[in-house]
């Protein structure tokens, strides 16, 4: 008897994040940190026959926009919907000529500069960090956002009831909340970590700005949708290939309870699960995450140490839903024959999905370069490998 469906996919996903088996794992594809290169996806519109206009969804990761009708034809069950910058903000990608080579420069609300050459458009990468110089004193005078600038959210509401009322999708956010990560991002990576050291107590203030930006955002952005959104998306980087990225001391003493505020926030203002993102060998913070009060881990980079999909399951599927984990986009999904690939999707399928608590993604981005063939064979997999009965 050929498998149906009987859910929609909000319920559908819904059932998933409770712990209980829905009819097929729910599919994603299309997020600000598990989507897809503008080159692949051009590729894989060649390569299905499709001829659409590209949209970038993030310029600095250089994702594109997956239409509705790619998004049926892997059976996404996912949509996503985000607040824009405020009326004052006059941002944009500007092209300036440096060193003999034209550049693409972004400037952030936080005064970050992005920048990627024109003869590479892979991604950008910083160029600039605004506090880079900076002492404890310069955090006070600093012009940061505002993150409750009421014109970041104008026609947010009723782009989320359309969805809900004239769509059968789950509702999901672009990934917000990153409270740790900006403050890198502004001050630079290699002065940051001698910060942790040296000057905690600048970490302390940068990270008590950034945590009063999205506790403003949030308060307005969950104003307006969050009786409507199902998934709300936040994330920091704590890890990488090997374990964590920073001492795991000065996370729980300094990070941890900035996040963990927010966490508590955001769920005061809304019923919707808590996705987490971190990407590499994170199974040293998963605990302090789910004290924090998160619901969900992405992306589940299981070719990390420590990250073995069966048991992840075993240790914190109870308590944890896992969103992503689908393939190891590091040696798998590059190289490997469509037939590898989509036995190493039933695979993981089958060790992250029993009793709910599972999302389908592949982890983190399809880069530049994948085949087509190779993404086809993910996600055909992935439909065929999800259902319960």
């Amino acid at each position: 008897m050929a498998k149906r469906e009987i859910l929609t996919s909000r319920q559908r996903l819904i059932k998933a994040l409770n712990h209980e088996p829905p009819d097929r794992v729910p599919i994603d594809f299309g997020g600000f940190q598990t989507g897809i290169h503008k080159r692949a996806y051009a590729d894989l519109l060649d390569y299905l026959g499709m001829s659409e206009q590209i949209t970038i969804l993030d310029p600095v990761q250089q994702l594109a926009k997956p239409s509705e009708a790619v998004l049926e034809r892997f059976h996404v069950d996912t949509r996503y919907i985000v607040a824009h910058g405020p009326d004052s903000f006059t941002g944009g990608i500007e092209q300036n000529k440096r060193n003999g080579r034209l550049w693409h420069d972004l400037r952030d609300e936080f005064g970050v500069v992005w920048s990627m050459p024109d003869d590479q458009q892979l991604y950008m990468d910083i160029s600039h960090h605004p506090l880079a110089a900076a002492t404890i004193d310069d955090i006070a005078d600093y012009p940061f956002p505002k993150g409750d600038d009421p014109s970041r959210f104008t026609g947010l509401r009723e782009w989320a009831l359309q969805l809900r009322n004239e769509t059968p999708y789950a509702l999901c956010t672009g990934i917000g909340g990153v409270v740790y990560e900006i403050c890198w991002y502004m001050r630079g990576l290699e002065r940051w970590l001698i910060d942790m050291i040296e000057n905690p107590g600048f970490c302390e203030a940068l990270l008590d700005r950034t945590l009063a930006f999205w506790l403003g955002y949030y308060n307005c952005f969950l104003a307006e949708i969050g009786d409507l959104v199902d998934v709300v998306m936040i994330g920091d980087d704590l890890a990488g290939q090997s374990g964590p990225l920073f001492s795991p001391d000065f996370y729980r003493r300094v990070v941890k309870p900035r996040q963990k505020r927010l966490v508590r926030h955001i769920k005061d203002l809304t019923r919707a699960k808590v996705w987490y993102h971190t990407c590499g060998s994170a199974t040293a913070f998963i605990a302090d995450l789910l004290d924090n009060g998160i619901d969900i881990l992405n992306p589940v980079q299981i070719s990390a140490d420590n990250m073995d999909p069966a048991d992840l399951k075993a240790r914190f599927g109870r308590h944890l839903s896992f969103w992503g984990g689908a393939i190891d986009t590091q040696h798998i999904l590059p190289f490997a024959a469509p037939a590898e690939i989509a036995r190493h999707v039933y695979k993981n399928v089958a060790a992250l999905k029993p009793g709910g608590g599972y999302v389908f993604n592949n982890v983190h981005n399809i880069q530049a370069g994948i085949p087509p063939q190779s993404i086809v064979a993910l996600f055909d997999a992935a439909y065929e490998a999800a259902f319960y009965d």
